[in-house]
């Protein structure tokens, strides 16, 4: 069983609340994961997971992944979830996070930027990666130090 650290972890505007855990899968290449709830005033206007560890599936999938609500994008949220991630990975002795997006996603993009992540690489996904199998072919690659 995977030592959890985090059930919530907040700034002065929003807070990300635990929704569930998950153990490392290595037959499917899963390390563990949190699953968080991106909640502002008590409303709940995106989520977050962070993957615990490094592998194939972390470089290309990322560490982090998020979404906002269209209602709530514009406004540095995904931003600042990402940043209060950065506490989570101190805790599990991660030296960076990996956050990757489609080349097309220029949202995505800019929140890796204004949180301070580095480009590494536009990278060809591999052949046998699921996204690929989905039909994507590549990611921009991101490192965010913590």
């Amino acid at each position: 069983m995977f030592n959890f650290y985090m059930k919530t972890l907040k700034d002065d505007e929003i807070e990300l609340v635990i929704v569930r855990t998950a153990d490392e899968n290595k037959k499917k290449g899963y390390v563990p994961a949190y699953y968080f709830d991106i909640v502002k005033d008590d409303i709940t206007i995106g989520c977050i997971d962070c993957r615990i560890g490094y592998n194939e599936s972390t470089y290309y999938g990322g560490n982090v992944g998020y979404t906002i609500k269209e209602a709530y994008r514009g406004h540095g949220f995904a931003t600042k979830a990402v940043l209060l991630l950065k506490e989570l990975a101190k805790k599990h002795k991660m030296t960076h996070l990996i956050i990757t997006c489609n080349p097309d996603n220029i949202a995505s993009k800019r929140t890796c930027e204004k949180a301070g992540a580095v480009f590494v690489e536009k990278a060809e996904l591999p052949k046998d990666n699921d996204m690929a199998i989905s039909g994507e072919t590549e990611k921009l690659i991101f490192k965010l130090m913590v």
